[in-house]
């Protein structure tokens, strides 16, 4: 069973930072990209980030500047640094990650809450 684990959301002030944190299997965390996606309620799913086994990066507009996705090495974590945060930012956050021919794998997701 792969499981992918994640922690570090909560409730913040507008303009404040929360950094999640994804742990991923070890076998996996080198080969592959690893994303963040979010879901707002009413909305659909979208995604925040994503990070290659190389290192290279890509953000949506909607948070270009604000957020950074990074690889801890150490750990086998992918985190997601979350500054300048916006009401409009607050969804549940979902670490993702697509093996190819083996599966398609989601965390349990946590809530990211932006609020005064």
């Amino acid at each position: 069973q792969v499981q992918l684990v994640e922690s570090g959301g909560g409730l913040v002030q507008p303009g404040g930072s929360l950094r999640l944190s994804c742990a991923v299997p070890q076998r996996f965390f080198s080969s592959n990209t690893i994303d963040w996606y979010r879901q707002a309620p009413g909305k659909q799913r979208e995604l925040v980030a994503a990070i290659t086994s190389g290192g290279s990066t890509n953000y949506a507009d909607s948070v270009k500047g604000r957020f950074t996705i990074s690889r801890g090495n150490a750990k086998n974590t992918v985190f997601l640094q979350m500054n300048s945060l916006k009401p409009e930012d607050t969804a549940v956050y979902y670490c993702h990650m697509n093996v190819p021919f083996i599966g398609i794998y989601w965390g349990q997701g946590t809530q990211v809450t932006v609020s005064s």
